[in-house]
């Protein structure tokens, strides 16, 4: 499982972004405008919903729970600042996607039995796309996070995020994570869409080696 979070500050920017990765084979992108005004974001929302739907890609958005809703998106990624999940599914429904970011067990631990869908856990590294970085786990962190996760009964979809390259899939996903969020690694490559294709099948690979073992 692939996740691409748009990191461009303007809106063409975004929709050239989602469109290469799309290209490449990305199947989930996040749309992400911290610090954009609403109405902007309302914009590009709208303009990536049909690239989306065109080519059966999930649509998600950070943090904004009401246009998720107006717009009928996939659904939304809510960080530890943001709206609970809990009373975003009562603003969305059951259907739309809920993702919440953990960077702890203890923070897993307390989304245990609340309706998400997926944990986006880290940072994996130092990434200068995230303000107030929290500490960094490293593979042993996720090792460690998601031996505590299988020995308490917790088998929620987490997805690693933080500053991720191509060379980091395999042993990301040897640690038993079920995807990985890009960004800067997939924008910043020559060819966005060669880098999402060769890191979609990097995945495959990791994934089928891993339920091979």
């Amino acid at each position: 499982m692939l996740q691409f979070i748009t990191n461009a500050t303007s809106g063409e920017e975004i929709v050239t972004q989602v469109r290469q990765v799309i290209a490449g084979g990305c199947g989930w992108v996040q749309l992400r405008m911290k610090d954009a005004p609403h109405e902007e974001i309302v914009a590009v929302a709208q303009q990536l919903k049909p690239i989306c739907a065109e080519s059966e890609c999930i649509l998600i958005i950070d943090d904004h729970v009401d246009i998720a809703r107006d717009l009928e998106l996939d659904g939304v990624h809510l960080g530890k600042t943001d709206m609970p999940p809990m009373q975003a599914r009562a603003m969305l429904g059951g259907k739309p996607i809920i993702g919440v970011t953990a960077n702890t067990f203890e923070d897993i631990r307390g989304y245990a039995g609340i309706d998400i869908d997926y944990i986006g856990l880290g940072p994996f590294r130092f990434t200068s796309t995230k303000k107030n970085l929290s500490p960094i786990l490293g593979l042993d962190g996720y090792r460690t996070i998601m031996q505590q996760c299988a020995a308490e009964g917790i088998f929620i979809p987490t997805v690693a995020i933080g500053g991720i390259t191509a060379a980091d899939i395999d042993p990301l996903i040897a640690t038993g994570v079920s995807g990985v969020a890009l960004s800067g690694s997939l924008v910043g490559a020559g060819d966005t869409t060669a880098e999402t294709a060769k890191v979609i099948s990097l995945l495959h690979e990791a994934i089928a080696k891993r339920l091979n073992q």
